[in-house]
């Protein structure tokens, strides 16, 4: 599809959308729902008032270190469960055990062990993004094609350049996958943990203006910043898969 018609047609049924919705509201005569207007005003008075940095800054500050930690030990912990099968069977049922506990189940544990502090909701997220990576990572390695391990053993490669140079490499693609899913599940966490074990962040805002005084403008301002910051942080680990490293790892070179 060329440049033009990939910006329009977006944008066209964005317009419309916000007409719809300015529409629906004014002929509902409802004083509960914002209009598109009132929301953006609402923004405009939280830039003006500093608490649109701040609040965006603590959330994506939450997420960077949760989501960073759950990466640092979730790849390389799934690829070696990928490949070393004594270690899989040993460790898959504890992990599918733990999986399947929604992050926010332990929200009374978190604010227990670390108070209504940062580490709370860094923790939470960390918990809802190693399980999708670990697995990713360990379905990676099941699912790598052979040919590549037994080529790089016929030119000598020990075990870690065969990780680092030949492994790692190949699985990128199906890694890049759950990183994509497991920072989606941590900026739903963020929200979640926020409106409740802390007081600042995009979740602690919708909170908070729906108890002070009902701002619904700033209820639905702090989800639709919520939706778009989250399409910036998938455009963004979207980005690298256009790294050759990654590339040569799709089937046939192509996707």
């Amino acid at each position: 599809m060329k440049t033009l018609p990939k910006v329009l047609l977006p944008l066209t049924v964005a317009v419309l959308f916000l007409a719809t919705w300015h529409v629906g509201v004014r002929v509902m005569h409802s004083d509960l729902f914002p209009t598109p207007i009132e929301v953006a005003k609402g923004i405009g008075e939280l830039a003006r008032e500093g608490l649109l940095v701040k609040y965006i800054t603590a959330s994506l500050f939450r997420v960077t270190w949760g989501f960073g930690l759950a990466v640092v030990i979730g790849v390389p912990l799934g690829l070696v469960l990928g490949w070393y099968s004594r270690t899989y069977f040993a460790l898959n049922p504890l992990i599918q055990i733990f999986r399947p506990i929604s992050p926010i189940a332990w929200i009374p544990l978190a604010i227990l062990w670390f108070g209504v502090t940062d580490a709370a909701p860094i923790f939470l997220i960390f918990l809802a993004s190693v399980f999708p990576i670990t697995v990713a990572s360990t379905a990676a390695v099941h699912n790598m094609q052979p040919v590549y391990v037994r080529a790089a053993r016929n030119f000598g490669l020990g075990q870690f350049q065969l990780f680092r140079q030949v492994i790692f490499p190949a699985c990128l693609p199906q890694i890049l996958t759950g990183l994509r899913i497991a920072l989606g599940i941590a900026w739903l966490v963020v929200v979640a943990a926020e409106m409740i074990a802390v007081n600042s962040g995009l979740g602690y805002l919708i909170i908070d203006a729906r108890n002070a005084g009902k701002r619904y403008d700033l209820v639905v301002a702090g989800m639709l910043l919520i939706g778009l910051i989250g399409l910036c942080l998938d455009l963004l680990v979207r980005q690298l898969e256009k790294f050759d490293e990654v590339r040569w790892g799709y089937a046939g070179g192509a996707r």
